[in-house]
């Protein structure tokens, strides 16, 4: 049987690029210097970017480890390595499949419940504890960067309404869900949802019929195992505790970026920046967000907090070369990786059967 090969498809460069166009049209509407952001990229000292590179591996470390102690934590032992590369995968589908904020976490139950399976009720469980631990501590980090902006300057008026209005938004999401998720019925349509959009997102590959056939099985196991980390917390803590860590990591990129820039920025401002674009990031309406959108919200709301706009952009696309065109590259290497690795086993298992009398 012929060994499998990585592959390129159209949509791994169609939309990086639609991105890429959108952005710089945005550049172009608001007159900023094309030639200033080049110089000042030039100006760039290396430094603090390759320590904002070595963060951003780090950041995933710590993302992958919060994830895995929640599965440990719901009897679903996991490697770490493969924890990071499911992690990988998820963000190179997050990039790459306009279904935002969903089609990573629905690739890492697909991989999960591939190797282990039965288990996708309870991934799907730590997936959703994971978000809303994600939402609590976004929402943390918001209001905390505005406290400190408070302290030194005047918000502009427009910022402080989409903080207000994430911050308020956020909370009630955070209850909705809780009341969701203790109500098994709607657990069922939370599950059968995901498959679904399994199906949807991989075209009939994913969440087939033997998936499906393990719908009823993993709603119960959902709706048990959400009851399980509400009544006992201390589960929480270690996963929350790594999720806090890998969020303080990501936020130290930017801010390495600016210093490699020779600008010092306020923490409330990479606190505020970062905050405001994974909260609209994290909203799952089906936007491909990963790519354009992000570079111009961040740029916006960067000016709006009184930086350079040539300042602003230039620290945006440095920024975005780590958590996007790097990620991408890393998360294609481990989608490739994975599927290789599978079918390779895949094609062990049948050569197997066909040998065994």
């Amino acid at each position: 049987m012929e060994k499998p090969k990585p592959r390129i498809t159209k949509k791994t460069v169609i939309l990086p690029v639609v991105g890429i166009l959108a952005f710089f049209l945005y550049i172009y509407i608001f007159n900023v210097d094309l030639i200033s952001i080049l110089k000042t990229a030039q100006q760039a000292e290396p430094l603090p970017y390759i320590a904002a590179i070595l963060v951003s591996f780090v950041e995933i470390l710590f993302f992958a480890i919060s994830w895995r102690e929640l599965l440990v934590g719901l009897d679903i032992k996991l490697s770490l390595l493969k924890s990071y590369a499911f992690v990988c995968y998820g963000i190179f589908l997050d990039i790459l499949v306009p279904a935002e904020s969903l089609s990573g976490e629905i690739g890492r139950v697909y991989l999960v419940n591939r190797e282990q399976s039965g288990t996708s009720g309870r991934v799907v469980a730590s997936l959703v504890t994971f978000r809303l631990l994600s939402m609590a501590l976004n929402t943390f980090f918001l209001l905390f960067g505005a406290a400190l902006l408070f302290s030194v300057t005047t918000i502009d008026p427009a910022i402080f309404k989409v903080i207000q209005f994430l911050a308020i938004g956020t909370a009630i999401i955070l209850v909705a869900a809780i009341v969701v998720v203790r109500r098994e019925a709607w657990s069922a349509k939370i599950i059968n949802g995901v498959i679904r959009a399994t199906r949807f997102v991989s075209r009939g590959k994913w969440g087939g019929d033997n998936l499906r056939e393990e719908a009823n099985k993993a709603v119960k196991i959902f709706h048990v195992s959400m009851k399980d980390m509400m009544h006992n917390p201390a589960k929480l803590v270690i996963p929350t505790a790594f999720l806090a860590l890998s969020w303080i990591s990501g936020m130290a990129i930017p801010y390495l970026v600016f210093i490699s820039l020779g600008y010092r920025v306020s923490w409330g401002i990479i606190l505020v920046t970062t905050s405001i674009v994974v909260a609209i990031k994290s909203i799952p309406v089906g936007i491909p967000f990963e790519v354009g959108l992000p570079e111009i919200a961040m740029t916006t709301v960067y000016a709006a907090l009184v930086v350079p706009a040539e300042i602003a952009a230039t620290s945006t696309i440095l920024s975005r070369i780590i958590t996007l065109w790097l990620r991408f590259g890393v998360g294609f290497t481990s989608y490739q990786l994975t599927e290789l690795k599978a079918a390779q086993n895949s094609n062990n298992v049948q050569l197997l059967q066909k040998e065994t009398p």
